[in-house]
């Protein structure tokens, strides 16, 4: 018996099955995620709004990432650069998929020095700044939910997901599995800290991905709709 020609086909037959292996263990991971929580719904759009181009920018059949820089957005280039570098590059090329980021009126010239810091000569085609009063500013905030409030400039550091249904998505339950394990009090995630890059490189990658995912399967007509809501959190207190 040849040993050689025999150990050949053992190693190519598992090099061969190994993948297939593994798509198959994937596949109905893939089909049976829990979709990400609607955690408050009735964001309200944009139409108060300028946008920095001629279109008018709006959240309604868009999956947006949404920010305020507030008036002195320079002062916050490492947010804008971490949410361009970590979230904007690696989903720019999704379907509907957009960042906008709320200014207050007259801080239009600044916004433009912090394009070209954070561009690089890149695409920002998805990537849009809309300017407006600051009551509409604080308007749109409190439609959101949120654990902290803007800064007396009108900015922050976290940036929020809405989906084409103008509902804020994120994490009721937010709990590590060792807080499970303990028994620990739930919290949620309603916001992603730009600061903080381990949050934005795997959570909030990770609930992006989630949303995709479920849009997808919904033009499929595969999505399940059993999504849970925060009331369904309520009536389990």
């Amino acid at each position: 018996m040849d040993y050689k020609k025999v150990s050949r086909y053992i190693v190519l037959g598992v090099l061969f099955f190994l993948p297939v292996t593994f798509l198959l263990f994937l596949y109905p991971a893939t089909h049976n995620y829990t979709p990400l929580d609607i955690i408050n719904e009735s964001v309200v759009d944009l139409q108060q709004f300028s946008s920095d181009s001629e279109e008018q920018i709006l959240l309604k059949d868009h999956i947006t990432v949404l920010g305020f820089l507030g008036n002195n957005p320079l002062n916050k280039a490492t947010t804008a650069s971490n949410l361009k570098e970590l979230v904007y590059d690696k989903f720019k090329g999704f379907k509907r998929f957009q960042i906008v980021i709320v200014m207050p009126k007259g801080t239009e010239d600044a916004v433009d020095k912090l394009k070209a810091e954070i561009s690089s000569y890149e695409d920002l085609r998805f990537w849009h700044f809309i300017f407006g009063e600051p009551s509409n500013i604080q308007k749109l905030f409190f439609s959101l939910k949120s654990k902290m409030d803007l800064s007396e400039n009108l900015d922050t550091d976290h940036v929020f997901i809405i989906d084409k249904d103008l509902n804020q998505r994120g994490r009721i339950d937010d709990r590590t599995d060792n807080e499970l394990e303990k028994n620990k009090p739930v919290y949620g995630l309603n916001s992603y800290d730009c600061i903080e890059v381990a949050e934005v490189k795997n959570k909030m990658s990770e609930d992006m991905r989630i949303l995709f995912t479920e849009y997808r399967q919904k033009r499929k007509g595969e999505f399940n709709s059993d999504t849970r809501r925060a009331s369904d959190l309520k009536a389990e207190k």
